[in-house]
């Protein structure tokens, strides 16, 4: 089981590699994913990239595999950015194209102003670059005092989805992985997105951008991912129809198409 070593825990890590031996493989692909979601959630883009690049996911801090921290542990934005460059460098990805959806957009968009030289492209899907801009909070916060993660998670489904988003198979899955997330962690994860507001720094976000945005995310309005396309220098914009915040596991082909058709272009 592949472990990516921090000063505080361990975090697991998959690599898919299937670039076949005789052609030289670009960049890497690092995947982070959000808050109620899994590494295993990006299998559906795998298809349509792993020809071309190696690709890596893992389970942020707080989830599955990696470390599960106490109640009191010190949650920051700039300790998840360290864990995802510990992963990159357990990965061996001196530089790599980095995917973040949700809270992992916001990472994403912060691991870009810290270490840029590392980054290849950036891609942000349902994400935010203002935590104070994501609705529902107060309710995340009851549901999981009345009613706990079981609660939480049934709610949460309705925002991620419609009725007819996904299979019964790929909806029970998803719902199956999201009730596992300890309470604790969610809501320190939450601290820290709601703290956030990158707003005076994108304009030093060089890097290529691809963003990928629900129309319908009960959290994230259009307006607020509009606003994150204009303030970084050179990025793109794709609004997807009929979808909610669980588009990049509800839309992974189309995704998936985009993101190569981007990489492709910027290559």
């Amino acid at each position: 089981m592949p472990l990516a070593t921090t000063r505080q825990g361990s975090l697991h890590y998959e690599i898919v590699d299937s670039v076949a031996p005789w052609r030289a493989p670009r960049e890497a692909i690092l995947f982070h994913h959000g808050i109620g979601a899994s590494a295993a959630i990006w299998a559906g883009w795998f298809p349509a990239l792993t020809d071309a690049h190696r690709l890596v996911s893992f389970d942020m801090r707080g989830y599955g595999r990696s470390h599960i921290p106490a109640a009191d542990f010190a949650w920051s934005l700039d300790l998840m950015v360290d864990d995802l460059f510990a992963v990159a460098d357990a990965a061996g990805l001196p530089r790599f194209h980095l995917v973040g959806e949700s809270i992992g957009g916001t990472v994403a968009l912060a691991a870009a102003l810290a270490q840029p030289q590392r980054i290849a492209t950036l891609t942000v899907s349902n994400g935010a670059h203002l935590g104070a801009s994501i609705q529902r909070v107060k309710a995340w916060r009851r549901q999981l005092d009345e009613g706990g993660v079981k609660a939480w998670s049934d709610a949460f489904m309705r925002d991620r989805f419609h009725d007819d988003a996904l299979s019964a198979e790929q909806r029970a899955w998803f719902a199956a992985q999201q009730e596992k997330w300890p309470q604790e962690s969610i809501l320190n994860a939450l601290r820290v997105l709601i703290g956030t507001d990158l707003s005076p720094r994108l304009k030093d976000i060089a890097h290529p951008a691809l963003l990928l945005h629900p129309d319908g995310s009960p959290f994230i309005p259009v307006p607020v991912m509009a606003e994150l396309h204009r303030l970084l220098p050179d990025a793109e914009l794709n609004v997807i129809g009929h979808s909610r915040h669980g588009l990049p596991y509800s839309h992974a082909t189309l995704c998936a198409s985009l993101l190569r058709a981007f990489l492709d272009r910027r290559r």
